[in-house]
């Protein structure tokens, strides 16, 4: 039997553990936290089916003036970070013109396209259709003008893919979500995406479908991680694990780990943020906000507000402005009530300079596999790239070709 170790316990390094023990291989994973605790915890829980074209960088002079001069929300940054983050940044910025952007979004909307797919089957397998909703979200504007470039852009999604989805005046709107207090001039609904109540709760589940299929779960620390003469080993909690293959799905935390092992990959890290609010008004589905960059999501635990993206250093401290903005534009639309923690979640969303996953086999080192760099949406394509992997670690076809997220691109 085939036997390999996965590092990281989020959706992306789960979704891989269930996919090869599958297909036959002993599989243990390795976090030093629960399944579902980093990364994968903090997010809007959309399992994002309508995104077939990845978040581009704005590359017209008016977005790019409002992000340096701090009036936009959708972005935020730290002048003293940027020099860290000056390489990818460029990448990705010359990546967001129209011609190349064009290119990425081919090969990502192959993998996006069976996200749902995907993952009903896994939640089919783990018993977790009472996390999902498969009613869509909406967008909610408050300008005319905006409404109809994202009309327009919407238009062009449906064109080219077939998404569907409904424009709704703020009369419709207001009457779907009773409790609003300002519907603004109208929505967009998304219908086929599915929206998730507790995402660490949704990794927990698929977790627990591993151990039922015979997979391990154990504490451990990735940097314990060395080369062996047949393969590699880690230590764990409970003493030295052994496999002949690695999969590296540590998200954020991946390319500072490769680099022990000669590996230079770049990332753009993007922290975000997110807190709960509870004793309000209610939303039927999750709601975002076009001009103010943050989404409201029913969740367990309250309405969650999760903010857009924040340049800043790993180890840098709490700056949660686009969220006390965000609090104060929601509290323009509805009674948000009071917030449930003392102090705001963050993590930090691992993104590609070209917007593609890494996965695949590292060059100079036999049985190390590479996965992660998804961007906003590990959530939902964990569980595709992670078949994809699976699949190409076991010597399968893919189901997707995968010759575009290879990690020697870089």
């Amino acid at each position: 039997m085939k036997n390999a170790i996965v590092l990281g316990a989020g959706m992306v390094g789960i979704a891989t553990a269930v996919h090869l023990q599958r297909r036959g291989w002993s599989v243990v994973v390795v976090d030093r936290r629960e399944p579902g605790q980093e990364t994968s915890y903090g997010n809007a829980g959309f399992i994002q089916s309508e995104a077939r074209r990845p978040y581009p960088m704005p590359t017209d002079l008016k977005s790019l003036l409002e992000i340096a001069t701090g009036r936009s929300n959708d972005v935020h940054y730290r002048l003293a970070s940027l020099p860290r983050h000056a390489g990818p940044l460029l990448k990705y910025w010359l990546n967001s013109f129209p011609a190349r952007h064009d290119q990425i979004s081919a090969d990502y909307a192959r993998i996006i396209a069976k996200a749902e797919s995907e993952h009903d089957d896994l939640i089919r397998a783990a018993g977790a259709d009472n996390l999902v909703r498969r009613d869509g979200y909406r967008v909610l504007y408050r300008d005319q003008a905006a409404f109809d470039r994202e009309l327009a852009e919407a238009e062009a999604l449906r064109a080219a893919y077939g998404i569907s989805f409904r424009a709704m005046s703020a009369a419709d709107f207001a009457k779907a979500e009773p409790g609003l207090i300002n519907p603004g001039v109208g929505a967009l609904h998304w219908l086929e995406p599915w929206t998730v109540s507790e995402p660490g709760a949704l990794v927990a589940a698929y977790s627990h479908l591993f151990e039922r299929l015979g997979g391990t779960i154990m504490r451990g620390d990735a940097e314990t991680l060395t080369q062996t003469g047949t393969g590699w080993a880690v230590t764990s909690a409970t003493g030295r694990l052994e496999a002949e293959a690695v999969v590296v799905a540590l998200g954020p935390w991946s390319p500072s780990f490769l680099r022990r092992f000669g590996y230079r990959i770049p990332m753009l890290e993007k922290r975000g943020y997110h807190r709960h609010y509870a004793g309000g008004q209610k939303l039927d589905l999750p709601l975002r906000d076009a001009a103010f960059g943050y989404v409201m999501a029913p969740m367990t635990k309250g309405l969650r507000l999760t903010t857009g993206a924040e340049l800043s250093a790993p180890d840098a401290k709490p700056t949660p402005v686009q969220l006390t903005r965000a609090e104060a534009a929601a509290r323009d639309l509805i009674d948000l009530g009071k917030p449930v923690e003392l102090e705001p979640w963050l993590g930090t969303r691992p993104c590609m300079p070209d917007m593609l996953p890494v996965l695949g086999r590292a060059a100079r080192h036999k049985g190390l596999w590479l996965h992660f760099g998804h961007g906003h949406q590990g959530f939902t394509l964990g569980p595709t790239t992670g078949r994809m992997l699976a699949e190409l670690m076991s010597g399968e076809q893919p189901v997707v070709e995968a010759t575009a997220f290879r990690p020697d691109r870089f």
